[in-house]
């Protein structure tokens, strides 16, 4: 698609080029897609797609970077028609039968406008109470009520853009994106006023069953496209009036090599998960808010064998294995306290699924306990927690209200540690570190760990410091492949670390293709792969 085919589709795109071209002196350039490369440009002046009829302008210089949505407007008579027709539907709605899903919502509504739309010369036809319209007014029209009945409001442009991470307002007129090219960048969208916004997170609190309210101000869960979203809805609690935050959820999980790509790991850090992944080690991945976890958890999922039976059990639905055989377990906050679901409850009933891998999308409370239950009786577990070192985590899970005895701790194989650290102006996710947990000593008075990756932050180079000295390679993995030499797996480790570099070289990149080629090496070793190593 080019700027020309896209304003032919649609000519508010066409009006609003033309008419910030003229007041700035700058044409955007239009691009279908974009590159990370282009958060590093000076001044932007951009225009692309997120699906038709929104098109999304970022222009500004890197400091003061702008995000406008570009969509359909209605003029004055257009809105009064627009107010009309949207009452005769929720009118007659109730006399239709109850849809059993988005697609069976929308297909009703556009039955009804057809219904209660008329092409006479007459605002409305006073006989059938038919609003009149012409064909590029009900083409606007319908636009709005699906977006306002169905879609999210003025939030819909976010909520549509592959580029958004999270969503952020204060108020009624503070709305800020961390966008995964441009980083922290302010929208031009606004609420009316504070009424607007407390009506819009009411009407969003009950599509996702946990209404909001003065006397229940605080609510966190998830949207119906799977992203996460916090309010806080008193302004006694947020002095700056009703907030929220949305967390994005990615249909497809960034792959592995992505995540090579974006620095936030290397080849040689890969190859080691793929390796105590693939044998059943237990793997927390750790870090503060924003630290990349659920990313980094799934996008190391693939390396789990396929054939495996996997197990997760989350709060709000954002882990995502893609193997055939997949239980999820999601808790159940809202209702009468006896019907309720914690985590806790979750976990126990995962043991006796006997998966080969239990995920748990985040460790908060006392479920912990029961996580390293699970490892205790041989299943694997892979977790995310929110620390920011190995001895903070040791920390949180030995004290309340977790109380893991510190003897139990070395169940856990492997902690990654994660962090958004600030690089020549940006910020960036980093791995700093991977550690492996060796034993209780009692004699040291504490978990004996050992570092076998470290992130230098001079060189942003990852330091593979575990060759020869890696406990879990050696005396954990080497074991299970059955290497009389415990010594070899580290040519394993690189073998499979130049698969990775090649597909790096080769920009393969896509989940899907990434997976494909691991799946692949399971089934077939070196005879499975697309190319020569």
């Amino acid at each position: 698609m080019n700027l020309k085919e896209a304003a032919a589709n649609n000519p508010h795109l066409s009006r609003y080029v033309a008419e910030f071209t003229r007041k700035s002196g700058k044409a955007p350039v239009f691009y279908a897609s974009l590159s990370k490369e282009m958060g590093d440009i000076e001044f932007i002046n951009i225009i692309y797609p997120v699906g038709d009829p929104i098109f999304i302008h970022v222009f500004g210089a890197k400091e003061n970077r702008k995000y406008h949505a570009i969509e359909p407007q209605l003029n004055s008579v257009e809105k009064i028609k627009y107010k009309k027709l949207l009452s005769i539907i929720l009118e007659k709605a109730i006399q239709e039968p109850v849809p059993s899903d988005d697609i069976e919502l929308r297909q009703t509504i556009i039955k009804l406008v057809e219904k209660n739309t008329s092409l006479n010369t007459s605002f409305l036809d006073r006989g059938q109470n038919k609003v009149q319209i012409n064909q590029n007014e009900k083409k606007k029209v319908i636009y709005f009520i699906d977006r306002d009945i169905i879609g999210n409001s003025i939030l819909e442009p976010i909520i549509r853009d592959p580029y958004i991470e999270d969503v952020h307002s204060i108020g009624a007129d503070n709305i800020f994106i961390i966008h995964k090219v441009f980083d922290l960048v302010e929208t031009g969208i606004r609420f009316r006023d504070e009424t607007h916004l407390s009506a819009f997170l009411r009407s969003m609190s009950e599509r996702i069953d946990r209404p909001v309210s003065e006397a229940k101000p605080i609510v966190d869960a998830s949207m119906p496209d799977g992203s996460r979203i916090n309010i806080i809805f008193s302004n006694d609690i947020s002095r700056r009036g009703a907030s929220f935050t949305i967390r994005k959820f990615q249909e497809t999980p960034s792959s592995i090599i992505q995540l090579i790509k974006w620095g936030t790991i290397s080849t040689e850090i890969a190859a080691y998960l793929w390796l105590c992944l693939e044998y059943g080690m237990n793997v927390f991945v750790c870090g503060e808010t924003a630290s990349g976890k659920t990313t980094a958890l799934n996008a190391a999922m693939a390396f789990i064998n396929p054939a495996s039976k996997i197990l997760t059990a989350e709060d709000t639905a954002e882990v995502k294995p893609p193997h055939r055989v997949w239980q999820q377990l999601l808790t159940r906050e809202s209702g009468p306290e006896e019907s309720r679901v914690e985590m806790f409850s979750l976990l126990k009933a995962a043991l006796r699924s006997r998966p080969d891998y239990i995920i748990v999308g985040e460790i908060r409370g006392k479920e912990g306990s029961v996580a390293f239950q699970a490892m205790q009786t041989g299943h694997s577990v892979m977790a995310t927690f929110h620390a920011s070192s190995v001895k903070k985590m040791i920390q949180r899970f030995t004290g309340n209200p977790i109380n893991v005895p510190v003897t139990f701790i070395d169940n856990l194989n492997i902690c990654i540690i994660l962090q958004a650290v600030y690089v020549k102006g940006k910020f960036l996710r980093k791995c700093t570190a991977i550690e492996e947990l060796v034993g209780y000593s009692q004699e040291a008075g504490g978990m004996i760990t050992r570092a076998v990756f470290e992130w230098n932050p001079n060189t942003d180079v990852h330091i593979f410091r575990g060759l020869n000295n890696s406990y879990i390679l050696e005396d954990k993995i080497a074991a299970k492949a059955g290497y009389l030499d415990k010594r070899e797996i580290y040519e394993e480790m690189f073998l499979r670390a130049r698969i990775l570099d090649e597909m790096v070289t080769r920009n393969i990149v896509e989940y899907d293709k990434v997976l494909e080629i691991i799946s692949n090496y399971y089934s077939k070793g070196m005879d499975g792969l697309p190319f020569s190593i």
